[in-house]
């Protein structure tokens, strides 16, 4: 019983620290295992760059949320394109124009920059902004999760 216990605590403690916030004085264990964003210095700088409607944003909903969008989207400088385009560096980039990746000719056609207003409308509906694009997301319906979500993006896509 007490192996039964220890196997069962053991695979469900991970997933329980992995998907909750810290507490407000977590303890060592668990402010070591939770991989959420800290708001340090260098983030709030960042967040600071985006329009104020941003920098107040929910880092780890932004996190928990953009869990879908790294099923296709890597964030890391240098890393290549996988189903989609890497974002590292997606804001001040020009849509459609990231090394390595094949865009649909609607995309490349678009012309404007990402930032935090064009990301939100493109995440929001994709096919709105762009029809025929050959991302399969349909959006995030959601603006305070969009926010979070673009805010995460820019702490994690940005050279700090």
């Amino acid at each position: 019983m007490r192996l039964r216990r220890s196997i069962l605590l053991g695979l469900c403690t991970p997933l329980a620290v992995a998907c909750s916030r810290p507490s407000a004085s977590p303890s060592p264990v668990a402010a070591a295992s939770v991989a959420a964003p800290a708001v340090d210095p260098a983030r709030k700088a960042l967040l600071a760059t985006l329009p104020a409607r941003y920098q107040g944003a929910d880092l780890y909903n932004g996190q928990a949320k953009f869990a879908l969008c790294r099923s296709c989207h890597t964030v890391t400088r240098g890393a290549p394109a996988t189903i989609g385009p890497n974002l590292w560096g997606v804001f001040g980039r020009r849509a459609g124009r990231s090394r390595g990746f094949a865009y649909s000719s609607g995309l490349t056609a678009l012309n404007v920059t990402w930032d935090a207003d064009t990301i939100d409308a493109w995440i929001a509906n994709p096919r709105a902004m762009v029809p025929g694009t050959k991302m399969t997301y349909v959006g995030l319906e959601n603006p305070e999760d969009r926010i979070d979500v673009i805010a995460y993006l820019k702490t994690v896509t940005t050279a700090r």
